[in-house]
């Protein structure tokens, strides 16, 4: 059986077009299984029924047969999503008649549902003129064909092998850069790959070296006039990319790495692909997201090197009007090579929604869909739809759609408009209660943020970014210039730094930890109190850049017990008292931060009337916390779509700790992509938060939303959603109240 299932499956994988597959698929099914008449439906979401798209038994149609989505056997399968078996299929309640495909002859009925992640893509079908049930066996067979099928079909519906609707061919990804345009599309394959280079050896060392060296170089000059051009225009935070790949062309362990295979014979290319991909799959394996997403800019600045090892200069595209460019991987030398007015939207069929060319994108207001998959020779110059807020690719779009398009692309303008109007006025909510909003960071910190976005302070500094930009541990002297930096940018401002958070899920690359499951393994405070000199050294260094500043708060991440808090704070006293002696001798005095944890362990949600009179706040990690309360590892294609933080669950734990902070008179704020979510934010709000910290992108419309919502409508609403069962009925009842409130366009731009 296996391996008739591998031989259909097989030669369905490798035809040409989806019509061919269906035709392989019924015909080999028929022979296998010795039956009559084997069919494929297809199930078309966006008109509500199946099509029949291949048959082997049935006679031709002379017309395309269509089935609603509840209509005959074929619809039962779709709507119970389970086989269904049956002797004679016209004494069926749900039996339909198609005449003219000669059903009537055949009497037994077995059909199977094809689905792939949750959706159904069709219904397999077999029949025969006996009036008989098939077989355990036989049923075992179809149903394992189907489940062996569904990843096979949707690869052909995302590469566009399929029904092709009238609105254009549809292609999906994932949204890395929000916004809407429409243009003609270029494929851009003249950017050297690293998974082409193969091994080869060299002769004359020397002159390897001398390319590598000199190909350094001009990846160094091409980075920092980028940065020169884009200084005016972005922020600092923004801006530092550019400073990244610098670093790390000038970092000594990576030329080492690179000389070192030069000198064993090997080619400049083949040395720069050993020794790019092995650091960028350091990063790939971390389990936290932006740091995962670094594997892709080591990859980037590989490719640099490759072209700059093929190229003696840039070359500068020119196009005679603005274009959508396709690309099998972006990056940032690409974004910056375009002129911004011809550059419509990028689409990348490789990459990540935090990749630095994505932050760019961002940054610059260019559309941008990561991780479609479209067979270049099908897009070149043709007119294409981005919607950078789904996810959406749209084909050759009628003039229908396109119209639509080009209204929701008005709609965007004026959104935009009204956001940054007054941007900068503090956030109170229609009846004037006032709620914070604060900007999770991780790079460098421009103070002008404070002028242009109305930012009430740093909710989260993820501090771990600067040792994983060190070849070694950072020293004292450099930890403080880092925090100073901050903290001075934001003197005015509370600035909640959280301690080192890296450990089995996100490895630092000097200090290798191999576990089989690090996200119950040894990560954030576990790691920091296992390595108390570490943790010292970066909670002194805290401590001398807050002297005479006075803004620093410090958070624990990952704390699932009492015992680690109590531990650590021990710690950080030790610190705080050698910090003031210093402090004293230097005529300052050095101010006590407050201190707080991280909500992220369920753990802790029992455990809160533990930390009265311990802890100074609360942060809840909205990102972890739904991560660990439903058992599903976001990152994981597989269940991805298990992850919700509009579970019922999620809602109801974090009602249960602003409950009992409340009561224990602790500050509490959440930080997570949930309060940069508008349905989000309402719900937090309702929740009783009042402090809301999320990524800069998210600010301006956060702040928009709550100002034109009153705090008891959001309290009501909030209760309506607790009382629901479904993460869908959630949403459902915050779509309808943001649309009541005339703010719907924030969720169709997919927020």
């Amino acid at each position: 059986m296996l391996t008739q299932l591998r031989d259909i499956v097989e030669k369905v994988a490798n035809t040409h077009n989806l019509i061919e597959a269906m035709d392989q698929l019924v015909s080999s099914t028929c022979t296998v299984m010795n039956v009559e008449c084997c069919s494929v439906y297809i199930a078309d979401p966006v008109r509500q029924q199946y099509v029949l798209m291949a048959t082997k038994g049935l006679l031709k149609p002379q017309h395309r047969i269509v089935l609603r989505f509840d209509e005959g056997l074929v619809g039962q399968v779709g709507v119970r999503c389970e086989p269904i078996n049956v002797a004679d299929a016209h004494l069926h309640p749900k039996f339909k008649i198609l005449p003219e495909l000669g059903e009537q002859a055949f009497c037994s009925f077995l059909g199977t549902p094809i689905i792939h992640q949750r959706q159904l893509l069709g219904v397999l079908v077999i029949q025969q003129r006996e009036r008989r049930e098939f077989t355990e066996i036989e049923e075992s067979f179809l149903v394992t064909l189907s489940a062996q099928l569904g990843a096979t079909l949707a690869h052909s519906k995302a590469q566009g092998m399929w029904i092709e609707h009238q609105q254009g061919m549809h292609f999906t990804g994932v949204p890395a850069s929000s916004g809407i345009a429409i243009a003609k599309a270029w494929w851009d394959d003249e950017q050297p790959c690293l998974d082409t280079v193969l091994p080869a050896s060299c002769l004359d060392c020397t002159q390897e070296e001398s390319r590598l060296l000199n190909a350094i170089d001009a990846a160094n000059n091409e980075f920092r006039r980028v940065r020169t051009r884009f200084d005016p225009d972005l922020t600092k935070e923004t801006l530092a990319i550019f400073d990244l790949f610098s670093h790390l062309l000038n970092d000594p362990m990576l030329r080492q790495d690179l000389l070192s295979k030069i000198h064993a014979q090997h080619m400049a290319e083949w040395a720069v692909r050993q020794v790019i991909e092995s650091y960028a799959l350091r990063f790939s394996q971390m389990a936290d997201l932006y740091l995962k997403a670094r594997s892709h800019d080591i990859r980037e600045l590989g490719q640099r090197l490759l072209y700059f090892l093929q190229h003696s200069e840039k070359a500068i595209c020119q196009w005679d009007q603005p274009r959508v460019l396709f690309v099998r991987e972006l990056t940032t030398a690409m974004i910056a090579s375009i002129p911004r007015s011809q550059l419509s939207a990028v689409v990348a069929q490789e990459g990540a929604a935090n990749s630095h060319a994505a932050i760019l994108s961002r940054a610059l207001g260019i559309p941008a869909v990561m991780g479609v998959d479209f067979t270049p020779e099908k897009i070149q110059d043709q007119w294409v739809i981005v919607d950078g807020y789904r996810g959406d690719i749209i084909l050759s779009p009628n003039r229908h759609v396109k119209k639509e398009y080009q209204r929701l692309l008005q709609e965007e303008y004026e959104l935009t408009k009204i956001v940054s109007d007054d941007i900068t006025r503090i956030t109170y909510t229609e009846d004037h209660q006032r709620i914070e909003v604060h900007v999770n960071a991780g790079l460098n910190i421009d103070s002008q943020l404070l002028s242009h976005q109305g930012i009430d302070g740093i909710g989260l500094y993820r501090t771990e970014v600067p040792f994983l930009l060190h070849s070694s541990f950072p020293s004292e002297d450099e930890q403080i210039i880092q925090y100073r930096e901050v903290l001075s940018a934001y003197k005015d401002k509370r600035v909640i730094m959280r301690t080192l958070d890296i450990g089995g899920d996100k490895p630092l690359p000097y200090f290798r930890i191999e576990e089989d499951n690090p996200f119950l393994g040894w990560r954030g405070i576990r790691f920091t109190l296992d390595h108390p000199e570490i943790f010292l050294i970066q909670i002194r260094s805290m401590l001398k850049a807050s002297i005479g500043l006075n803004n620093l708060d410090i958070l624990l991440p990952m704390i699932s017990n009492i015992s680690e808090f109590v531990e650590a704070k021990h710690l950080i006293d030790r610190a705080y008292q050698e910090i003031s002696q210093y402090a004293l001798q230097q005529g300052h005095t050095l101010t006590r931060p407050r201190l707080g944890i991280m909500i992220e362990v369920p753990s802790m949600l029992y455990q809160l009337s533990h930390l009265q009179n311990k802890v100074d706040f609360v942060s809840v990690g909205s990102n972890d916390l739904t991560q660990y309360l439903l058992a599903v590892d976001r990152n994981n294609a597989r269940v991805a779509g298990v992850y919700d933080a509009f579970h019922p669950a999620v809602l109801h734990a974090l009602r249960h700790i602003q409950v009992d902070c409340q009561k224990l008179r602790i500050p509490i704020s959440i930080c997570g992509e949930l309060a940069g979510d508008p349905m989000g934010a309402i719900l937090l709000v309702g929740l009783g938060y009042r402090t809301l910290s999320m990524n800069l992108c998210n600010i301006p419309k956060i702040k928009y939303i709550l100002r034109h919502v009153a705090i008891d409508e959001m309290e009501a609403l909030a209760q309506v959603a607790l009382s629901l069962p479904l993460a869908d009925d959630v949403r459902r009842i915050m779509t309808e109240f943001i649309e009541d409130r005339g703010l719907g366009g924030f969720i169709r731009a997919g927020k």
